[in-house]
């Protein structure tokens, strides 16, 4: 095994970031937010790649071979990647009001 796993990293990052994408889209349903559908999307799409990120990097370190291990190891940071590309979306537009 390598000394350098980044997989206790992914779960936990991808757990907490979970939590918030949660919390925005729980936000938006409460408040009747109905005409911000990118940001409900965006966020919806963050929190399903977060999902399967925590489910791989999980995966990876119960994993007792070695390949197997890096292989999911390696699909939950590119997962996770793309989970944090959309939430930079998400935060564009908020933060430069593309939405009206």
């Amino acid at each position: 095994m390598s000394k350098d796993r980044k997989s206790p990293h992914i779960l936990n990052t991808s757990t907490n970031l979970l939590g918030f994408c949660l919390i925005v889209l729980t936000s938006i349903k409460v408040a009747h937010f109905n005409n911000i559908t990118i940001i409900d999307d965006t966020t919806g799409i963050a929190a399903i790649l977060l999902m399967a990120s925590c489910l791989l990097s999980f995966l990876s370190l119960r994993s007792s071979h070695p390949q197997w291990s890096e292989k999911l190891e390696t699909f939950a940071d590119y997962i996770f990647l793309a989970a944090l590309v959309c939430i930079s979306i998400t935060i564009i537009f908020v933060s430069f009001n593309l939405l009206t």
